[in-house]
């Protein structure tokens, strides 16, 4: 898996690079139109990422992946299950409150500390900053997701656009092009996501 498969810009592409890139493409393409059988093939990809990044030395990255293989299987559950705080209904898209952005802010901010200063103590990362914001992001984005919550796609926007930069930096040229792809979508995402939320009946916002 960690042969060959071609070269691309000068950098080495493995088959698990590019297997790992097709199934995180159908992932995020189910994730837009909200179809709930995206989470397993998040399971799929996220596994073999893991293990790509292990392997490139982005610890943070494979972490955050590994983060994502058991997350999918609640964010599954979610979006075939759940419902918000006091009402049975199914989850639909909805906004964050005051509330929820204070949190979703703390967490961010709490969760970059905390991975970049263990990635400095406890790996040989010569990037634990770049890593632990896109680790910590990525976090707080899956749940945001797994929860229906609108500003899933501005958040992926801002870490795409950063793990771009880190992927660059590291010769991972598929998986640049990968999260180009995958800003772009977050892009359709939100606009996709907004139109179904303006149509729906109203329930106001969500934590």
């Amino acid at each position: 898996m960690l042969d060959t498969a071609f070269t691309l810009l000068g950098s080495a592409v493995t088959w698990l690079e590019l297997i790992a890139f097709f199934l995180a493409l159908a992932n995020i393409a189910c994730n837009v139109f909200e179809i709930h059988w995206g989470w397993p093939l998040t399971i799929i990809a996220s596994a073999l990422y893991a293990w790509l990044f292990y392997a490139s030395k982005l610890y943070g990255e494979a972490g955050v992946n590994l983060f994502f293989v058991v997350t999918a299987f609640w964010g599954w559950w979610q979006w075939l299950r759940g419902h918000r705080a006091g009402s049975d209904a199914a989850l639909r898209i909805e906004h964050m409150d005051a509330r929820g952005w204070r949190w979703c802010f703390a967490a961010y901010v709490v969760l970059w500390l905390l991975c970049a200063l263990l990635l400095r103590s406890v790996t040989d990362s010569d990037v634990p900053w770049a890593d632990g914001f896109v680790t910590a992001g990525s976090v707080v984005g899956t749940v945001l997701l797994a929860r229906k919550l609108i500003e899933n796609w501005p958040l992926w926007l801002l870490v795409n656009a950063a793990s771009i930069a880190l992927f660059a930096y590291k010769g991972l040229q598929l998986t640049v092009l990968l999260y180009v792809i995958f800003f772009v979508l977050a892009l359709w995402g939100w606009h996709g996501w907004k139109q179904r939320m303006d149509v729906a009946p109203k329930q106001g916002k969500a934590t």
